[in-house]
């Protein structure tokens, strides 16, 4: 996959948000100085598959608390979800999802999706009365059936629009 680099972003930024490490990132890139980056700069990610590649996408709509997965850009499902609350919110921009794990233990459920933004995920919860609120502390939050479902069709590299 391949990373544009953003304002403010820099090598260990990116290296966090996608899970692999700024060595992994400057063999790959070829990189001569890691203290040397510059906004449009491309750089590939290895191990996440190119996101143009595969025919799923998620949206989320942060105000009506709701994911919606697509499959060659047609509806296929939509679940109810928990969002942040005002103080701790959900990130709003483009992702993807970098891996998965499951029965990650505490309140993430069963399932745990990890976004390209450090600490960030779609993930289950052992709370079921939190779905359709704003109580998280700015993860997306499903039903354990639905968050099994979903990672059972998406793999990682699947592009997970938020909005507001």
């Amino acid at each position: 996959m391949i990373h544009t680099v953003q304002r403010g972003e820099s090598l260990a930024v990116i290296a966090a948000n996608y899970r692999t490490s700024i060595q992994q990132l400057i063999a790959v890139n070829r990189i001569t100085n890691p203290n040397l980056l510059f906004i449009g700069q491309k750089i590939t990610i290895p191990g996440i598959p190119d996101p143009n590649s595969i025919p799923y996408s998620i949206e989320i709509s942060i105000s009506l608390k709701r994911l919606t997965l697509l499959m060659n850009g047609q509806v296929m499902k939509q679940y109810p979800i928990a969002v942040g609350k005002m103080v701790t919110a959900t990130p709003v921009g483009d992702f993807v999802i970098v891996n998965r794990e499951p029965n990650p233990g505490g309140p993430f459920g069963v399932m745990w999706l990890s976004l390209s933004k450090i600490h960030y995920g779609i993930h289950g919860t052992n709370n079921p009365a939190s779905i359709g609120k704003a109580v998280s502390l700015g993860c997306i939050r499903m039903y354990n059936e639905d968050v099994v479902e979903l990672a059972s069709l998406v793999p990682n590299g699947t592009k997970v629009s938020i909005r507001p």
